[in-house]
């Protein structure tokens, strides 16, 4: 990225390269950045739902349904925040199935229909909802039924190629490769040996993954959606501009709001074919043994997978327990 100035916030250049998309559940921050759309996981709603501000829609949606038992409720809650995110972003809101369920295609499909029939029962179209599925074998699974019987899904957790293109094998609607959770692992990796500047912009591992996964999407034509996510700072969102989407936090939002510096496109699909050759990078194999063995082969994403699935029930526990306090 060059550093001359535009008349433009690095906010307004980067929504005529890729759909911005906000990835909170404090629905009041986000009105000010105007996403297309916006992302909500079990740790943001947690986050959201503790805070001041929110507590008259916990209250009211405890009283709407007294004496359901907290694990119903978290339901209830997520759509609750959910429709309050509509009234603000145009596009579509992501509502997560409870990550307990990642290794349960059946239970996925279920609660997924749930989440659905409580959206549509507000009024809201289907379209406008995206079911967040972890990118598990099972999870890819239901989003296979789901997306046949016209239910989005949003593929998260996504750390490997061979996940990206299971996904698009499902005809997930989308997918969101956490850029950030990636670098991480490979920072803490490399420990001492790690370098910002060696390590960082077109060099960034988190970033390198993604742009993978582009090529070959376009490449084979494969239509899912790829919205980068998991952000660390403003480079990894800028290296990525061109992709199809990218849901950024509020506090890296402000930061490319407050600045005026170019943005420059730096993915475009009439390179897929030329970066695909340069990698060696062939069609994968998609059956379960192969998918298993392929993500099992990857240290970085089969642990970072491992951890969020952790991180999210933990949370979702915590989300109930305050549910039930």
């Amino acid at each position: 990225m060059n550093s001359t100035a535009s008349a433009l916030s690095q906010l307004e250049q980067l929504k005529k390269l890729t759909t911005v998309v906000a990835d909170t559940g404090d629905f009041e921050r986000m009105q000010a950045f105007q996403p297309q759309d916006a992302t909500t996981n079990p740790s943001l709603i947690l986050k959201a739902a503790q805070q001041s501000n929110y507590q008259d829609l916990v209250k009211s949606v405890k009283a709407a349904h007294p004496g359901m038992n907290p694990t119903d409720l978290v339901d209830y809650i997520l759509v609750a925040f959910g429709l309050e995110i509509l009234k603000i972003v145009p596009g579509r809101v992501s509502t997560e199935v409870d990550a307990r369920l990642s290794f349960d295609t059946k239970g996925t499909v279920a609660k997924a229909k749930h989440l659905i029939a409580l959206y549509e029962s507000h009024g809201i179209d289907r379209n406008r909802i995206l079911i967040k599925l972890a990118g598990t074998w099972e999870g890819i699974a239901a989003a296979k039924e789901l997306e046949a019987q016209g239910i989005h899904c949003n593929m998260t957790l996504l750390f490997s190629l061979v996940q990206a293109a299971a996904c698009g094998a499902a005809n997930a609607k989308l997918i969101s490769p956490f850029v950030g959770r990636i670098t991480d692992w490979n920072k803490a990796k490399l420990g001492a040996n790690w370098s910002d500047t060696a390590n960082g912009g077109a060099n960034d591992p988190g970033v390198i993954s993604v742009k993978r996964i582009f090529h070959y999407y376009k490449h084979f034509g494969i239509p899912t959606e790829i919205m980068g996510a998991s952000f660390r700072n403003t480079s990894q969102i800028l290296e990525l501009a061109g992709v199809d989407l990218l849901t950024i936090s509020p506090e890296l939002l402000a930061e490319l709001q407050g600045s005026n510096a170019s943005v420059e496109k730096k993915l475009n699909p009439a390179n897929a074919q030329a970066a695909l050759q340069a990698e060696g990078i062939k069609p994968l194999k998609l059956d379960e043994s192969n998918f298993r063995l392929q993500l099992n082969n990857d240290a970085m994403a089969t642990e970072k997978l491992a951890e969020g699935i952790r991180n999210f029930c933990m949370d979702t526990e915590k989300l109930e327990a305050l549910l039930a306090s």
